[in-house]
């Protein structure tokens, strides 16, 4: 693994982007690395939890690694963006383990549709965290369109993407966007309180919790009624 770093604690394991000198922006490697360690830490027995974070104190994702994609056409775009959906994103959404994310300073752009794509989110007081795309002429394309909306209502989805601001993290708990918000120095392990919190209970009751939470606003929730 060239672009993240993966840590143990007991039964929590704690994924680190680790790409300072671009704000730990994500580009394909990164994306790919990223995509083998959740699954590898879906089949590990011995995790329970997987809380992502980003390396330093500036930032924890600040978007996609837009010198990778600035001269795609059309197609190569949807092309990148679906790959990345599909390689990553609605990967964490549905893992089957708990996936914290521990928000240390920038997440914008794919960096929060990154942090969407987890089950918790925590964030330090520091954090700002925004959707710029339209900006350069595009929309969320990592499912910030779809998550956004479910986490916080259409209304402020369609001010945070249609403006491209950027909110504190005190907003981002105000309306619902993160659970919780610390100093940077406790963000850690507070995120790692939670998991072993967590990590007591059943893994398998946990495994459905999700399966059916991220049922809950489709047709396929009534089959199981």
């Amino acid at each position: 693994m060239e672009n993240i770093i993966i840590d143990r604690d007991h039964k929590t394991a704690i994924i680190t982007i680790n790409r300072p000198q671009s704000l730990n922006a994500l580009n394909a490697k990164t994306i790919q690395e990223l995509s083998e360690a959740i699954d590898a830490l879906n089949a590990d027995q011995d995790c329970r939890v997987i809380i992502l974070t980003g390396s330093g104190e500036k930032s924890f994702v600040a978007g996609a690694d837009i010198k990778e994609f600035s001269d795609f056409n059309t197609e190569q775009a949807e092309a990148l963006a679906r790959n990345g959906q599909n390689a990553l994103f609605n990967k964490l959404e549905n893992s089957k383990k708990p996936t914290i994310a521990a928000i240390n300073g920038f997440a914008l752009g794919g960096g929060l549709e990154l942090a969407m794509s987890c089950h918790i989110r925590y964030a330090s007081d520091n954090a700002k965290l925004g959707l710029p795309e339209v900006t350069l002429g595009l929309i969320p394309g990592y499912g910030g369109t779809q998550r956004l909306p479910k986490l916080v209502g259409k209304g402020i989805a369609n001010e945070m993407i249609f403006s491209a601001k950027m909110i504190s993290a005190t907003k981002a708990k105000e309306i619902g966007l993160v659970n919780e918000v610390c100093t940077q120095e406790e963000l850690l392990d507070k995120t790692k309180e939670l998991a072993a919190q967590i990590a007591k209970n059943s893994p398998m009751g946990i495994e459905k919790a999700i399966e059916v939470i991220n049922l809950s606003d489709t047709p396929e929730v009534m089959k199981l009624k």
